[in-house]
C-alpha cells in the first residue's frame, strides 16, 4: 500500500491507496469509496478481487476528508482534485492500458463531476449506485453536469435503490448524456443488497466484477471514431 499526493488549496495532503494487478492486465480502473466507508470496505475489496480475476488492475483510494478522520465529505473541489491526482497516478502505475474510473455512490458522483470539468479523461466511467438525489427528494436531482461528460458512462443501478426512485428519473438523466447506459440489478438496494438473499458485502462486490469487465472490454473494442 502506498499513498497518493493531492494538491489542495490549504496545501498538499497524502491519501492512502492500494494497487492490485494480475500478471497481465488488459485494463486498469481507479475505484472510489462511498461517502461513509473507506477504500477497505469489504464491498470494494471484493470488487477489486473480482476485477483482478477478470484481468483488470485496480487502484483503490481514500478521499482527503476520510484520511483526516472525518465522516462527512469535504468540499466537492477537494474530491475532484483527488480524482485528478488518482488518475494521473494510475497512469504511472499501469502505463499502456485503457484507464477507467469507477466509484460507489458519492465516489462515482465525484468522478462524474471531475470528468464533466475535464479534470480527468478516462476511457469510461462506472457508477455503482449513483446517488441521483437524496432518498425521498427527487426534486434535488444531481444531474446538471452529466450531459457534459464525454466518456462512455455505465450506471449500475438497483431497482430497489431509494436514491433513484422514481426509476424513470434515472432513465431520463441517462438519455440526456452523450454516451451512457444503465445496467439494472433487479431488486438491488443502494449497496446492491437483495431482500431474502443475504450475502456478505465482499461477495456482492465480486459478483458485479464480470458485468463491469464485459462493459469495459466493449468500450475498449469500439471502432475508433
Amino acid at each position: 500500500m502506498s499513498g497518493i499526493r493531492v494538491a489542495l488549496p490549504a496545501g498538499d495532503v497524502e491519501v492512502s491507496a492500494a494497487f492490485d494487478t494480475p500478471d497481465e492486465p488488459w485494463a486498469a480502473v481507479a475505484v472510489a469509496h462511498g461517502a461513509g466507508a473507506g477504500m477497505d470496505h469489504p464491498f470494494l475489496v471484493g470488487l477489486a478481487g473480482g476485477l483482478a480475476a477478470a484481468g483488470i488492475a485496480t487502484l483503490r483510494f481514500n478521499f482527503p476528508y476520510l484520511e483526516a478522520g472525518r465522516r462527512m465529505p469535504g468540499p466537492a473541489p477537494h474530491a475532484i482534485a483527488t480524482w485528478g491526482a488518482v488518475m494521473a497516478d494510475l497512469g504511472r502505475r499501469a502505463p499502456g492500458l485503457a484507464h477507467f474510473a469507477a466509484g460507489k455512490s458519492y465516489g462515482g458522483r465525484m468522478a462524474s463531476m471531475a470528468a464533466a470539468a475535464a479534470m480527468i479523461g478516462p476511457a469510461g466511467l462506472v457508477y455503482l449506485g449513483y446517488p441521483l438525489h437524496p432518498p425521498g427528494e427527487p426534486d434535488k436531482a444531481r444531474t446538471a453536469h452529466l450531459p457534459h461528460v464525454v466518456a462512455p458512462q455505465l450506471f449500475v443501478a438497483g431497482t430497489g435503490d431509494p436514491f433513484i426512485h422514481p426509476l424513470a428519473q434515472l432513465e431520463e438523466a441517462v438519455q440526456s448524456c452523450q454516451d451512457a447506459e444503465i445496467a439494472w440489478i433487479t431488486g438491488g438496494g443502494h449497496s446492491f443488497e437483495i431482500k431474502g438473499a443475504k450475502r456478505p458485502a465482499d461477495e456482492v462486490g465480486a459478483g458485479l466484477a464480470p458485468l463491469l469487465a464485459e462493459w469495459m472490454r466493449g468500450v475498449i473494442q469500439r471502432p475508433a471514431a
